[in-house]
This record gives C-alpha cells, sequence and structure tokens, in this order.
C-alpha cells in the first residue's frame, strides 16, 4: 500500500450503505407469513397475579395466539456469581410473570397477530387481576427496618453486599489528618434509549432444523445459550443473528426477556414472530441504569495528599439481576476501581445492590464510573477549597505518575498521561481566554481527570465471581482465490464502524486495501464464540484477535511464497496484495491460486487453502485508556438555566485506528454525559408508576444544549495489545457529569451553595444565585 491505513480517517465503509437507506436493521425485515407480537405488561409495581384472562384477547379480529407465562413453560433467567450468600442473593427472572409482578412493564402474556394493530388490540383485551402489595420504590426505602420485600429470600432487599478492601488502621488516619472532607451524592435513573428499540425476528426452519433468531443484541452467543435453555432446545437447534443495529449503550447487553418469549411463539405457531419494542415501552419496561448514593470521606494532608478514602455504595438494580452480569455489576465496579486515577493509599468500601420495584437495570455506557469519577472529582474540589489550595494544583499532587502502578485497590494501572491531560487541558482553556472571563460571577469552569479501564479480560470478570466469566476473543480468518479476505469477529458493531476499523487491522498486517477485507460479526453459526462488545473491549481484544490472526494468515502466505520463488520466508515481505521477496513478487490471488487449486505444489507440511484462526485474552488487569475534560458555564440567574460556553476533551486512548471514530466516541459520549448531569432522569411516584412514559416528560439532549467539543489526542500505547490501542467507547460520558458538576458550583462558587447530586435541578441553581 502507498499509505499505512492503521491510524488513518479512512473513508468509512459502512456509510454509503447506511446514509443511503440501505440498512437492514430488525424493523426491515419481513418474512413470508409473519406475525407480530406485542405484550401485556403489568400495570402494577407490586403486587400477586390473582388470574390471567386471555380468552377476549382470542377473540380480537387478527389475533392468533395468546400465552401466559402457564402456556409456555419457559425456564427462569438466572444470573449467578460465586459468592457466599451473605454476600450474594440469586433471584430468578420468570420469561413471563407468573405469581408476581415486581415492576410496572413487566411482561405477563405475549400477545400474536397478523399485523402489529390487531397485537395492540389483543393486548387491550386482555383481562389481569390483581392482589396490589405495598411497592419499594427507593434505596433508601429498601433498606429500611420492616420495608416489604422485593423478593422472599434477599433480607434487607440486598441482593449484594460486599466490603471489597479495608486498610488496616485506616481509622487512625482519619482521626490523625488535617482534613476530612465529606461528599454525598445521588445520581438519577437514566434510560440508554439507543435509536433502535429493541426486537426480533424469530422462526422455525425445517431444512436446518433451527429457530433462527435475527434480534438487535450486543451479545448475540449469549442470548443463544439462554433462549436455548429456555424454550429446551440444544444449543445447534438456535441460531442467532444480528442484522445493523442502531445502538445499543450495554442496554442491549444483557438478555432480555421479550427476544426469549417471541422466539418461543415461533417455535409453537411455527411462523415467523416479530416484535418490536414501542417507545413508551422502551421509557418505561426496557433496562434502565444509574441510580446509585454514595456516602465518602477523604482524609487529606495540610499540603493537600490524599491520604485515605472511605466509601459506602448503594445502587438500586430494580427487580432483577440482569443476565449475565448479574446486580453486582455496579456496585462490584465502583469498590474496585473507585480511586480512579489518584494515589490512595489507604482505602475502605461497601458496596452493596438493592432490589425494589422498578424496571432492572443494565449497564450503561460508562457503568458506575460517571459516578464515582463524579463522587473524587468533588473529593478533590472540596479538599482544595478547605485548604485554600488550586483544585487544579490539588489533582496534580494526587495524581498517579510513575507507570506501572500498582493501588490500594490491587489493580496495576499500565502507562497514561494523567498529568500530561490536564496541563494540556487546562492551558487550552486559558490559551481561549475563559480562565479571565470567570471573573463575570455567573460563569465557572470545572474539570475532570479520570481512567477508562477497558478492555477487561477473563482475569477481571474472574474478579468479580461472575459464574459466565467473558473475556477473551476468537477470530477466523480466509482467503479466497482472489486474494480478498473475511475474518470473523466475536464483537458486534451497534455503530462504532468495525467494518472500517477491524478490516484496518486486517490491511496493516497483510498489506491490501482496506476495502478487500470482509468482516463477519453478529453470527453464532459462523462464529465459534464471542463475548459480544461492551466495555470498550472490541479493538482492545477483537481486534487483537483479528490481529493475530491476520499474523498467522500472513505466516502462510510468505511460507508458501517463499517455496515458490526459491528463498527465506523470513525474508519475505507482505505489500501491495503480494509477498516480494528481493526483486521478485507473487501477488495474493497467484498464491491462492496454488494453494486451492495446485496444492501439489505446495511446501512439504502445508495443507491446502489459506486460513487462520487466533484468540487473545488481555493478561492482567487489562488497561486504562485516560482524560480529562474541561467545561466552562454560564448560569442565568433569571432561570437557574445552564449554557455550556465550552467544552475541551484531551484524551489519550493509546493508538487510535480511525481518529475520527475515535472523535465521534466522544462526542456522542459526552452529549450523554451533559444529559445525565443535567436533565436525564426516569422518576417514580410513591405507588411506583413511571412518571416519564415519553419524550414530554424525559428529555434527551438536542443540539441546543450540546456545544461543539474540541478534542485533543495524546498517545501512550499499550504494550498488552496487539494494536496499541486501549479503548475509547466510555469515556465521553464517564467524564462529562464531573466536568460539568464542577463547573456549575465554580459559577456558584460565592453564593456558599454547593451541589452534588444530578441530574442538577435549575430550581436548585435559581435559589443559589437568587439569595445571592
Amino acid at each position: 500500500m502507498a499509505e499505512r491505513v492503521l491510524g488513518a480517517s479512512v473513508p468509512r465503509r459502512e456509510d454509503p450503505r447506511l446514509l443511503a437507506g440501505r440498512g437492514r436493521f430488525v424493523d426491515d425485515i419481513a418474512l413470508p407469513g409473519m406475525l407480530h407480537a406485542q405484550f401485556v405488561r403489568s400495570s402494577e409495581a407490586f403486587a400477586e397475579i390473582v388470574s390471567v384472562d386471555l380468552s377476549e384477547v382470542r377473540a380480537v379480529p387478527g389475533v392468533v395466539a395468546a400465552y401466559a407465562a402457564a402456556d409456555l413453560d419457559l425456564r427462569d433467567i438466572t444470573a449467578l456469581l460465586d459468592r457466599p450468600a451473605h454476600e450474594f442473593v440469586p433471584t430468578a427472572m420468570p420469561v413471563l410473570a407468573r405469581d408476581t409482578v415486581r415492576y410496572v412493564g413487566e411482561p405477563i402474556a405475549i400477545v400474536v397477530a397478523k399485523d402489529p394493530y390487531a397485537a395492540e388490540d389483543g393486548v387491550e383485551a386482555a383481562v389481569v387481576e390483581y392482589a396490589p402489595r405495598e411497592p419499594v420504590v427507593s434505596d433508601l426505602g429498601a433498606l429500611a427496618e420492616g420495608a416489604p420485600l422485593v423478593h422472599p429470600e434477599a433480607p434487607r432487599n440486598t441482593l449484594v453486599d460486599v466490603s471489597l478492601f479495608a486498610t488496616e488502621g485506616i481509622d487512625a488516619v482519619f482521626e490523625a489528618a488535617h482534613t476530612v472532607v465529606e461528599v454525598r451524592t445521588k445520581t438519577g435513573r437514566q434510560n440508554a434509549l439507543p435509536l433502535e428499540t429493541r426486537g426480533v425476528v424469530a422462526d422455525w426452519d425445517d431444512r436446518d432444523e433451527q429457530l433462527r433468531v435475527q434480534t438487535c443484541t450486543q451479545v448475540p452467543h449469549q442470548v443463544r445459550t439462554v433462549l436455548a435453555a429456555c424454550v429446551g432446545l440444544a444449543e445447534k437447534q438456535v441460531r442467532v443473528t444480528v442484522p445493523d443495529m442502531g445502538g445499543g449503550f450495554g442496554q442491549k447487553c444483557v438478555v432480555g426477556r421479550e427476544e426469549i418469549v417471541a422466539a418461543a411463539a415461533a417455535l409453537r405457531l411455527r411462523r415467523p414472530v416479530k416484535w418490536i419494542e414501542d417507545r413508551r415501552d422502551a421509557l418505561t419496561a426496557a433496562f434502565l441504569a444509574r441510580e446509585q448514593r454514595y456516602a465518602v470521606r477523604a482524609a487529606f494532608s495540610e499540603t493537600g495528599e490524599i491520604l485515605a478514602l472511605d466509601a459506602d455504595v448503594v445502587c438500586d438494580m430494580g427487580a432483577y439481576s440482569c443476565y449475565p452480569f448479574t446486580a453486582g455489576i455496579e456496585p462490584l465496579m465502583a469498590s474496585a476501581e473507585m480511586p480512579s486515577v489518584y494515589t490512595v493509599p489507604a482505602y475502605r468500601v461497601r458496596g452493596r445492590a438493592v432490589t425494589t420495584n422498578k424496571a432492572p437495570t443494565a449497564p450503561y455506557r460508562g457503568v458506575s464510573r460517571p459516578q464515582y469519577v463524579m463522587v473524587m472529582e468533588r473529593v478533590m474540589e472540596k479538599a482544595a477549597r478547605a485548604l485554600g489550595l488550586d483544585p487544579l494544583e490539588v489533582r496534580r499532587r494526587n495524581l498517579i505518575t510513575v507507570f506501572p502502578y500498582t493501588g490500594v485497590n490491587a489493580i496495576t494501572y499500565d502507562p497514561g498521561s494523567y498529568r500530561e491531560s490536564l496541563d494540556l487541558c487546562e492551558q487550552t482553556l486559558r490559551d481561549e481566554g475563559w480562565f479571565d472571563r470567570r471573573s463575570d460571577g455567573v460563569i465557572g469552569i470545572g474539570f475532570a481527570c479520570f481512567s477508562e479501564r477497558t478492555g477487561y479480560g477473563s482475569g477481571a470478570f474472574a474478579q468479580r465471581r461472575m459464574q459466565v466469566v467473558p473475556g477473551f476473543d476468537l477470530s477466523e480468518i480466509r482467503m479466497d482465490l482472489d486474494g480478498t479476505v473475511s475474518v470473523t469477529t466475536g464483537t458486534l458493531s451497534h455503530g462504532q464502524s468495525h467494518e472500517t476499523t477491524m478490516a484496518q487491522i486486517v490491511a496493516d498486517r497483510l498489506g491490501i486495501p482496506y476495502d478487500r477485507v470482509k468482516i463477519v460479526q453478529g453470527d453464532t453459526d459462523r462464529i465459534t464464540y464471542g463475548w459480544g462488545s461492551f466495555a470498550s473491549r472490541s479493538i482492545t481484544i477483537g481486534g487483537s484477535a483479528v490481529a493475530a490472526a491476520s499474523v498467522k494468515l500472513g505466516d502462510q502466505l510468505r511460507e508458501i511464497a517463499a517455496h515458490l520463488l526459491g528463498g527465506d520466508p523470513a525474508a519475505a515481505v507482505l505489500e501491495d496484495g503480494g509477498v516480494r521477496l528481493g526483486d521478485e513478487r507473487l501477488s495474493f490471488p497467484e498464491i491462492a491460486d496454488v494453494a486451492y487449486l495446485r496444492s501439489h505444489l505446495l511446501p512439504k507440511g502445508v495443507g491446502p487453502g489459506l486460513a487462520a484462526t487466533a484468540s487473545f485474552d488481555v493478561a492482567g488487569d487489562g488497561t486504562f485508556s485516560n482524560a480529562t475534560h474541561g467545561v466552562v458555564v454560564e448560569l442565568d440567574p433569571g432561570t437557574g438555566g445552564v449554557e455550556i460556553l465550552r467544552y475541551v476533551c484531551v484524551e489519550d486512548c493509546g493508538v487510535a485506528i480511525h481518529p475520527q471514530v475515535v472523535e465521534g466516541q466522544a462526542r456522542g459520549g459526552i452529549a450523554q454525559g451533559i444529559a445525565g448531569a443535567l436533565f436525564e432522569e426516569v422518576r417514580y411516584d410513591d405507588a411506583g408508576q413511571p412518571l416519564a412514559p415519553s419524550f414530554m416528560e424525559y428529555k434527551v439532549p438536542t443540539a441546543a444544549e450540546i456545544p461543539d467539543v474540541r478534542i485533543e489526542h495524546l498517545e501512550t500505547p499499550c504494550a498488552f495489545t496487539e494494536n496499541g490501542a486501549k479503548g475509547a467507547g466510555e469515556g465521553g460520558t464517564i467524564g462529562a457529569p464531573a466536568a460539568v458538576l464542577n463547573a456549575i458550583n465554580d459559577a456558584l462558587r460565592r453564593t456558599g451553595v454547593e451541589l452534588d447530586d444530578t441530574p442538577i435541578p435549575r430550581e436548585a441553581i435559581f435559589r443559589a444565585l437568587e439569595a445571592s
């Protein structure tokens, strides 16, 4: 190739198809004789089911079938941790509620009809009789003495209660400290809200004796495993494929109930069944995220060095554990990683997951990191104020600067640019003149320093004691007669441009144009096994497996070419779609011609064909990308409104395979983080009824609220991955809430008011400014 393709913002291969409307999403799928499904959902937050009457449903014109739990007899979904009973309580999630409903929107029955309108009419005809119970609608209510039990097997409504770290002598450190600051904060419940809602098309194939499931999931192999177990099929009898997908953000990296029920109905009826989630159900009954409460104390020396950190973390996980991560995902991550980018010498933490009568939670972009980073950044700000020091100087005195660094949390951090990113972010805002404008009483500047642990390998997940341990990835690569390449990946694109970035990795290793590479993903029959996409693992782990497989194929090509040209394979060079050995050259099609059509010419011990397989798993604790976000806000004294005047992100994700994609990931994540800081929240009333059933009540970010974002790149290549990349999928969301909150508090610095909860109430800003 004339230019290296790795690290270049080449034209994205997905764009022509998607921008021209030629993408193929789940709702685009139409099969002969296809039926449409909708669900009868609970109108009660907590109740015993007295009866489910579907007789009138079956009489609705166009309705073909209606099934309750007793009609389908499906196994429950149960996510497990290998922890003792006092640390973890498993809860089975029935695919359709049988005896009890535990949140508004919980599926009770499925209605299958000839068109979606008849299915909706059928849902309206269902009659469910309830015996209501007092619901539990908050984390504090769940932990209160004598509170109703959402699950009788979970005392005090606690599913996870783990104290991972407790440094000996920490109490004495607090007693002797010059300054102790406290942060008490609560973050609101949020909805990931991918542009494409959840959906599935399922049908039975008599020829292959397979249940074919086309669905928008981030984890197709896990869907296959759970679906097969629930309906009683062998895994080989279930094929899960994923077409184009319009976003996931973690909401689709767990196994949902509706896709299993729709597939079971298709199996029963031997006809294709489609279910597409409508926006009301997406807002009220889909997996939610984020709602957490922190009570944190931090001890500091007189000169601003942090001496100890003591934290209590409570996460409201809703009605059930999600599969495969369990209810432990948020408190365990917060507990393990809270020290963040700072050198904390003593640490104690308790993490709890409580169950309430709300829709269950799933991972959402960042998973606890936006929350604990916000806590740590508030700790730095409060310490600076208490000590009379510059908040940025307090950060600099505590940042990790010597790598590798093993923290008090027993995690080893690989090299990063923590100090450099802070310095560049501050200097950028100074050069633009924002510090001069800060003298205006309603303008504030806020910062957030953080790391993003990416590429969690099986070792990191095993530390959580998950019974299902994600981590590795597999890749299979094949070259055809014309020299084009097909490569599989167990990761899955839902908007991150894998068709381009994975192809860039292959092209770099083999010396071919990236448009000669086809990426195969999202098919459980064609991909041996994959853990899907989440936690920024796609390039770090999936891309490393792709790179390793490409190297193996390259070795085959060199060996065959050297044999045919009479030279040493070690001297052969892959370039420009062929192998060069001295002054001689063979193109890949010429080598493939021998490998497939004239195999008698192959060197001894080399079999026919051109294919290779490789796996990859991150060793140790994985790798950490890092960033600093700087935000300038202006407050409106008349309304309490917040306008973001400037946003600067200095990020380091190691080697950026495609810088434009990295910037897009950062900007999208920042938009979600700003929304979480300022206005996104799923609220419930005292009866457990969701108060945001539409976009009139649940406010999402638009171009009016999101500023232009300046992104600066640093590069600290990762030594653990095949491409030097670290991952960049979640960083934007992680840093934004803390930076925005700190900027608002800086703008309120003369009022004596400090705000620590998100979303930040506009009324609180207004009253603080009015009082001052």
